[in-house]
């Protein structure tokens, strides 16, 4: 049984993820992958439910699907589904719900779906001590740069999240199967991998003998892959001087961190129950910048959280001012049912969290203006990832750092290490040329290195 198929992505990099999970077995299955627009006999939408308007696109993109593909199999599957699958019900049309718990059985499940005269729903429970769901992928079609899924659930409780209920207790993908999957990717031509979680920093905690994010980057720096590491999102309270150290010190090792503030007021911390202060968020940002030159720190930020008073948003404006931070993600506060925030008192008006949002994001393009002006003049390993509007003239790719990059690569291209000086920054993008002076690469030994 086979035939044509489509994913739809909403939300992290743990979803992208796993949807490329979902393509590579329906492909091992017979199905045929087809681009946005053609007409599918299979359409899977990835849902997310982090805020309201996640929940909203996904509802969207559902229906989108079944005005599109008329008499196909449409199916809803992951956080939305775990969490409120009553509501994907109301969707008529809707063939196949599946949740987070059931992504690993998704390609026997479809047959069944197909066979059924009504709706098929595959739901399953957390629980504790359950093992990690090994969802292997082997390549990324098209792409320079993967994604590992390493760890998956939460159980930090923030006031305003429903990810723990959406991906259950922690769990971690155990070391000798990183390092498999490491090799298959690079092996498979990937030269950036990824590392990515639900919440990353509590790798390890459940496996026996535990272990955390650096016992396992140090496996990984003994195997010397022909490729580099980013790692996504931590916790400011799981970032310390021997993990800022390894990254300065580990050229394989991507100088980024993306690091969650939420708030930059102490009392609006303790209501969204994060576990650290404004203050030390400032000394630990203050530490990596300090002890790598030219790191890029992403920060996530939220606006209008209940009591956010104009006093805790200028807090939260007057740090990430003074901060040497690359860029911001900004979040509207939006209540989610079945958290804590969503019952709270001091609900903010959506016109002040609108005009809060606007105020944040116009803080952030100056911030990566900032940082990319610092850049101007340096010189730094780009992957060379695709061509400028597909002709083979102009090259696009990312630094370690993770400045977008375009330089012009005659003869060259895409999948390699280009040592590229910065000449301008040109807003949305940076413009280099390609640096002809030896400059110390990370792997320079390697037969993909310029």
């Amino acid at each position: 049984m086979g035939g044509r198929f489509r994913v739809i992505t909403l939300g992290c990099k743990v979803n992208q993820y796993e949807s490329a999970f979902l393509e590579e077995v329906l492909t091992r299955a017979g199905w045929s992958l087809v681009r946005e627009g053609q007409r599918s006999d299979l359409v899977i939408v990835n849902t997310c439910i982090v805020t309201q308007r996640a929940s909203h696109q996904s509802r969207q993109e559902i229906r989108k699907a079944l005005r599109r593909n008329p008499g196909s199999l449409v199916a809803a599957v992951g956080c939305y589904a775990q969490v409120f699958p009553e509501e994907l019900s109301r969707i008529g049309g809707v063939r196949l719900i599946v949740d987070n718990r059931r992504k690993q059985e998704f390609a026997r499940l479809v047959p069944m779906a197909l066979r059924s005269e009504g709706r098929a729903v595959f739901l399953g429970e957390f629980e504790e001590g359950m093992a990690f769901d090994c969802l292997e992928v082997s390549r990324f079609s098209g792409r320079t740069r993967a994604f590992l899924k390493i760890q998956d659930g939460c159980e930090a409780f923030c006031s305003y999240c429903i990810v723990p209920s959406a991906r259950g207790p922690y769990r971690s993908l155990p070391p000798a199967e990183v390092l498999h999957m490491l090799e298959s990717l690079a092996e498979n031509g990937h030269k950036e991998i990824v590392l990515t979680g639900i919440h990353l920093g509590m790798y390890g905690v459940d496996l026996t003998p535990k272990m955390d994010l650096k016992d396992l980057l140090r496996q990984i720096g003994k195997e010397k892959f022909p490729l580099r590491i980013r790692m996504s999102s931590l916790e400011p309270n799981e970032i310390d001087s021997e993990l800022i150290e390894m990254v300065a010190s580990e050229g394989w090792l991507c100088r980024h961190f993306h690091i969650p503030l939420q708030s930059g007021d102490d009392r609006i911390l303790r209501r969204m129950n994060r576990r650290y202060t404004a203050a030390a968020f400032e000394r630990l940002v203050g530490s990596i910048h300090d002890s790598i030159p030219l790191v890029a720190i992403g920060v996530d930020v939220m606006a209008g959280f209940p009591g956010e008073d104009m006093t805790a948003h200028n807090n939260t404006c007057t740090l990430l001012n003074d901060l040497p931070v690359a860029y911001l993600h900004v979040f509207p506060f939006s209540p989610r049912k079945g958290t804590a925030a969503a019952k709270m008192d001091g609900q903010v008006a959506p016109a002040i969290i609108k005009k809060r949002s606007a105020e944040l994001r116009e803080l952030g393009a100056k911030k990566r203006g900032l940082f990319y002006d610092g850049c101007v003049g340096e010189v730094f390993e780009v992957l060379s990832e695709r061509w400028h509007l597909g002709q083979e003239e102009i090259m696009e790719g990312r630094s370690d750092n993770y400045l977008p990059v375009r330089f012009p690569f005659p003869g060259g291209g895409t999948g390699r290490f280009v040592p590229v000086r910065v000449e301008l920054n040109e807003a949305s993008h940076l413009r280099g040329e390609v640096y002809e002076a030896d400059f110390p690469l990370f792997r320079p030994d390697a037969a993909d290195v310029v």
